[in-house]
C-alpha cells in the first residue's frame, strides 16, 4: 500500500474556515516533523490521511466538522509509547496554537474535547465524540490484511516490550473493544465496521493468546 502524506492544500482550506488569515507556514511543516518521527509506525502521517479520508466519507454527521477535522490533524500529534498522557499533550498543542491564531474559545474547547475522546473512547465528551472515536477506529474494521499490517506497525511502536507481556497485553486491549454492546457508535460506521472489526479482533486475540 502507498503511503499518502499530509496534504497542504487541504490544511490551507481547513485554517481559512477558521481564520481568514492563512496559517504561518512553519506549523504545516512542525506537524509534518512530528508525525514523521521515526519511532513512528502506525501513528504517521499515512493515519492521518486515512483518518481525513474516512471522515470526508462521514463528514455530513458532523455538527462541527471544522472542529472534528482540526482535532483529527492534532489527535496523535504527541505520541511517546512509553506515555500514558499522549492526547493530553496533543490537546493542549492544539489550543496553544489556536490560542496564538486567536481562535473562538469554543472552537479550542470543542478540538481539545475531540482529542481526548480518543484517548479512552469516551463519546461523552463532545456530541461529535462518536464520530471522531469512530473514525480513528476504523482501521479496526478495514480488510484483514489491512487490519494485520495495522496489527505489525503497533508491535513495532512498542519493539521493546518482551513478546509473551505485549502478547497478553495487546490482547486484553482488544478483548476490551471486543466486550462493547458495540464498537461504533455512528450508524454508517456500524454498518461499514462492526462486523469486519470483530472478525479481526477475534483472529488477533485468537494468536495473541497462543504466543
Amino acid at each position: 500500500m502507498s503511503a499518502p502524506g499530509l496534504n497542504p492544500e487541504r490544511w490551507r482550506q481547513l485554517w481559512r474556515a477558521v481564520m481568514p488569515a492563512p496559517p504561518p507556514g512553519v506549523w504545516f511543516s512542525q506537524l509534518g516533523m512530528f508525525y514523521a518521527e521515526p519511532h513512528r509506525h502506525y501513528h504517521n502521517q499515512r493515519h492521518i490521511a486515512d483518518c481525513l479520508a474516512e471522515f470526508d466519507r462521514l463528514k455530513t454527521l458532523a455538527g462541527d466538522p471544522v472542529a472534528v477535522e482540526l482535532a483529527l490533524w492534532f489527535h496523535d500529534v504527541i505520541y511517546d509509547p512509553h506515555a500514558a498522557n499522549n492526547e493530553v499533550r496533543s490537546a493542549d498543542l492544539a489550543v496553544e496554537w489556536l490560542h496564538g491564531a486567536k481562535a473562538p474559545a469554543k472552537l479550542m474547547d470543542s478540538v481539545a474535547a475531540l482529542i481526548l475522546a480518543t484517548q479512552h473512547h469516551d463519546v461523552t465528551l463532545h456530541p461529535d465524540a462518536p464520530l471522531m472515536v469512530d473514525v480513528d477506529l476504523s482501521i479496526l474494521g478495514r480488510p484483514p490484511e489491512q487490519f494485520w499490517e495495522y496489527e505489525r506497525q503497533i508491535r513495532a511502536e512498542y519493539y521493546w516490550v518482551e513478546p509473551s507481556a505485549f502478547a497478553a497485553g495487546r490482547a486484553a486491549i482488544l478483548e476490551r473493544f471486543l466486550a462493547r454492546p458495540r464498537i461504533y457508535q455512528t450508524e454508517q460506521a456500524f454498518k461499514n465496521w462492526e462486523q469486519p472489526a470483530r472478525a479481526n479482533l477475534k483472529a488477533s486475540i485468537q494468536k495473541m493468546r497462543a504466543i
